[in-house]
């Protein structure tokens, strides 16, 4: 069995503070963690393999829109179960600090995840919420999430990636539901 934890995001330096890539942020603090580096595929993602624990990381590299074109190559490639493939993405309509986890869902108006149920034909699989609302200009959301952080909500939203990494270690090792009971506060 095989974990895969996919992490949302845009690729490019433009893209790289802003908080539409909270997943990749995560992701990216796992790789630190487990001492791996990403790697290119023969599609449009970039993976990373901790063999140890049998986890896949994977950034789509679509931009976040398309984000849902290579799940099914990704899904195919690697034999996985959509109960084992968790996307972590950025959420306007949780406070910054927060996360949410959950075994499946709507697309919360999230454009990537809109486009991962549509190519899936199927929301039955986990997610991890990451809150990035701080402040109170947080309309229209496509302009607010193409944003950096305010130096201010930096700290915060740092300690939050360290939290989202930490509840996907969790995941690894004591499963989904003690993971949601502890994280889910």
């Amino acid at each position: 069995m095989m974990l895969s934890f996919v992490g949302l995001g845009n690729i490019g330096n433009e893209y790289a503070n802003t908080k539409h890539n909270a997943g990749f942020w995560v992701l990216d603090e796992l790789c630190k963690r487990w001492k791996i580096n990403f790697l290119p595929s023969d599609n449009e993602y970039v993976y990373a393999e901790n063999n140890n624990n049998k986890v896949l990381l994977i950034k789509p590299t679509t931009g976040m829109n398309n984000s849902g074109i290579i799940i099914k190559s990704v899904i195919k490639k690697w034999n996985l179960k959509l109960e084992d493939l968790f996307v972590i993405f950025d959420d306007v309509d949780l406070p910054l600090g927060s996360l949410r986890i959950r075994p499946s869902g709507g697309d919360g108006c999230h454009r990537g995840m809109e486009s991962i149920i549509y190519r899936l034909g199927n929301n039955k699989f986990p997610r991890i919420r990451f809150g990035i609302a701080a402040g109170k200009n947080l309309r229209p959301a496509e302009e607010y999430v193409l944003k950096n952080f305010r130096r201010k909500d930096q700290v915060l939203a740092d300690e939050v990636i360290v939290k989202a990494a930490d509840a996907v270690e969790s995941i690894i090792n004591n499963g989904l539901n003690k993971t949601m009971n502890q994280y889910n506060a």
